[in-house]
């Protein structure tokens, strides 16, 4: 007999663990992709999560009624809409990016797995913004790019600051040797 039929209304306590494991983990994520996995082997499942393992994230099924009470706890309700079908959660503490390139990456070779959105912060993410995301450069060229970008007037400065003194002494060589053609 089931819980509801013995008159025992409360939950089971394994469901609440693992409302309570994917609550704390939507909530130390810094991103949460869902994709749709229905079709895919276990050989294909493990050629997804070693990527995703390597950028960082981890990826993980669960039963969408467990997590749309932990959606719910955590404050993601915009998280919910995606929970539709057989959907896996890729919970993100590395690079959100390389993350989002991993799977979007293992999405084209592999056409059974659909990435479906998810959210960053409080930012709800749609399919097309993951591949956007994926698209970015890596974390190192984007620092690369802006610690250049901070670096060019600096240098200019330090070259303008350099000419002054460089061009005053030029011209009072200039007048100390005009100076001495006349004497």
């Amino acid at each position: 007999m089931s819980d509801k039929e013995n008159g025992n209304n409360a939950p089971r306590p394994d469901k609440v663990a693992v409302v309570e494991e994917v609550t704390a983990k939507l909530k130390e994520a810094n991103a949460v992709f869902v994709s749709e996995y229905r079709g895919l082997t276990v050989s294909q499942l493990a050629d997804l999560r070693k990527p995703l393992r390597e950028a960082g994230a981890e990826h993980k099924v669960y039963k969408n009624t467990l997590v749309k009470l932990a959606a719910t706890a955590a404050g993601m309700d915009d998280l919910i809409e995606h929970l539709t079908g057989p959907t896996a959660l890729t919970f993100v503490s590395g690079d959100v990016a390389a993350s989002a390139k991993a799977l979007t990456e293992q999405a084209k070779a592999t056409p059974a797995l659909v990435v479906k959105g998810g959210m960053m912060g409080d930012t709800v993410m749609s399919a097309d913004d993951l591949k956007v995301l994926a698209d970015l450069p890596p974390r190192d060229v984007l620092l690369a790019k802006f610690a250049g970008a901070l670096q060019a007037p600096l240098v200019k400065t330090a070259g303008l600051l350099q000419a002054l003194p460089r061009n005053f002494a030029y011209g009072l060589d200039a007048l100390v040797q005009k100076q001495e053609e006349a004497a």
